[in-house]
């Protein structure tokens, strides 16, 4: 904006400057056109005579104005300074006029006001009262010189060397000076007020180019869906936040029927009862189901308020659409976590209730196991007993781990230490055999501030997983490593520790991988459908991460990411 500024003034500054040239020539011409016509009716006139002075002045005119044409062809920008020069230069020819035509008797004294007001208009007060200086200075010089008889003008009528002159010559001069103050004053008051109208208009011009360009930008930058409809239900605004709600471009919509863009609105923009649509709704939010341009589900909610201009006369309609899906998944979810959080405070104290009886059955039955008549029937039935009280034992530690953990005890800890001993307490378990190869990739040491003994329960039940994985054998890859973390993801989290676990199995189906930590949810026979559970329940405890996906070169893996740093 600043740059238009400059150059509006200097624009219209070269339009004077333009019109000024050129009513300088026609002036000088009709001038010209009078001499020319006196001169051939040879007579003489208050004018003074015709001479050949007369003529090479108003030559001297019509080559300045060529010079001055010039000027404003080649020295742009510099308008101002070529105003000055001219006027300046202008105050001279009067000079010349008046001293080639009688100086004191001379009756073109008056075209000093007429280039005072020039200036006046073009330059304002300034320009008006330096060119009223100049004037004032050249016509008193001359009369003075005049008076003196240090000139002879052109004309003259009578010689003015004379004492008793010498109050009129002064009061001729100040009456004219004072005139040149007095005009530039008055004259260039219209031109200041023009100035100050203009440099206030320019700045509320500008001010409200700012508020059109904010409002334009809050219009845009509105999360919501925003629709302002004519009297007849024709769009007029349609921002960006409902073009990507509504999946059309605003160009398209402009200027159409709003029932005619969404036509499931025409239930809620029915006219048959105006009167009551406003009281109804006024205050009121509307939540509605949306289909979508490519069939997805989304929820919207829904406001109307009339637009009004402040007489009062209803205008049309300003539509209000905020995107609610994202509120309504979280609702769903809060109400699943809270349904699950009072079921599982339940389970939970059942387990633990069941748990005590378990151990008084187990211990009843070994004693009955050693009075019993030693048979093949009695020990296998006494077998089946025992290792079905020992899953079901099992299966409640597993729960009670779930569903009540323990607080996190963070202290500093070596991975790598961590992940070796887990390895060693796997190979010593029931569950690996000589066919299950482990292959670890630790880059360097990683310490982390964690749950040592929550850590390790991860991996145990990841390891448990992948060996369940390959009955038949493979290997399983660990990886470990430190990285720095992804704002966008993890905030302000600096560093985190990577951790991945991959085995050679057949990975997880499609409908496993949907539900890989959803609880007693299993794909294994007898499995109890918490281990992966637990590893999701423990991580997010400690304000980790944890992904399941198959690797593109075949089996199940595992990603947990760990906070370094406290």
């Amino acid at each position: 904006m600043g740059v238009i500024d400059q150059k509006l003034p200097q624009q219209e500054l070269a339009g004077r400057l333009q019109k000024l040239m050129f009513l300088r020539l026609l002036f000088v011409s009709i001038l010209l056109g009078a001499s020319i016509f006196i001169q051939i009716r040879q007579s003489r006139t208050y004018f003074g005579d015709i001479q050949t002075s007369h003529y090479l002045l108003i030559a001297t005119i019509y080559f300045l104005t060529f010079i001055y044409i010039i000027l404003f062809k080649t020295l742009k920008n510099k308008y101002s300074q070529q105003a000055y020069l001219q006027l300046m230069m202008d105050t001279f020819f009067v000079t010349a006029v008046i001293y080639s035509t009688g100086g004191i008797d001379s009756i073109f004294s008056f075209m000093y006001i007429l280039t005072i007001i020039n200036a006046s208009i073009m330059l304002y007060r300034k320009g008006g009262m330096i060119i009223a200086s100049s004037s004032s200075l050249l016509y008193g010089s001359l009369l003075d010189l005049h008076y003196y008889s240090i000139i002879n003008p052109i004309g003259e009528k009578m010689n003015y060397f004379d004492p008793s002159q010498g109050v009129n010559i002064i009061y001729l001069t100040v009456v004219n000076i004072g005139a040149f103050y007095a005009v530039a004053f008055l004259s260039s008051y219209p031109s200041e007020q023009a100035r100050k109208s203009r440099v206030e208009l320019k700045a509320k011009e500008d001010d409200i180019i700012k508020l059109e360009a904010l409002n334009d930008w809050i219009i845009r930058s509105m999360t919501s869906g925003l629709i302002s409809l004519d009297g007849q239900d024709r769009i007029i605004l349609f921002n960006p936040a409902a073009e990507n709600m509504f999946g059309v471009k605003a160009e398209h919509v402009i200027g159409k029927g709003i029932t005619e863009t969404l036509p499931f609105l025409k239930d809620f923009l029915d006219k048959k009862d105006e009167g009551k649509r406003y009281n109804n709704r006024k205050h009121g939010v509307i939540d509605l189901e949306y289909g979508g341009n490519e069939g997805k589900k989304s929820y919207l909610r829904f406001l109307i308020s009339p637009l009004r201009i402040p007489e009062g006369d209803q205008k049309g309609q300003i539509l209000f659409f905020q995107d609610i899906t994202e509120m309504r998944q979280i609702e769903q979810e809060m109400k699943k976590v809270e349904g699950l959080a009072l079921t599982g405070e339940l389970a939970a104290g059942i387990a633990h209730e069941i748990r005590n009886p378990m151990a008084s059955i187990s211990g009843s039955i070994q004693i009955l196991k050693d009075g019993l008549e030693r048979n093949d029937d009695n020990r296998r039935l006494m077998n089946i007993i025992l290792r079905e009280i020992n899953r079901l034992n099992n299966l409640v530690n597993d729960f009670l781990l779930f569903a009540r953990p323990k607080p996190a005890d963070l202290r500093e800890m070596d991975l790598n230490q961590l992940i070796n001993e887990s390895i060693e307490l796997f190979k010593n378990s029931a569950k690996w055999n000589n066919r299950i190869g482990v292959r670890c990739a630790l880059k360097g040491t990683i310490t982390l501030a964690s749950d040592p003994e929550q850590i390790q329960q991860v991996l145990w039940n990841i390891l448990l997983n992948a060996a369940d994985a390959m009955p038949e054998g493979g290997e399983i890859h660990i990886n470990a490593a430190e990285e720095d973390s992804n704002s966008e993801v993890f905030g302000s989290w600096k560093k985190i520790v990577k951790i991945t676990i991959r085995d050679s199995g057949k990975g997880f189906s499609e409908n496993a991988l949907s539900n890989i930590f959803t609880p007693f949810y299993t794909t294994k026979e007898g499995g109890s459908g918490l281990g992966l559970a637990i590893v999701n329940r423990i991580i997010g405890g400690l304000k980790g991460r944890v992904f399941g996906m198959n690797h593109p070169d075949g089996g199940a893996e595992i990603t947990i990411m760990l906070r370094k740093e406290p």
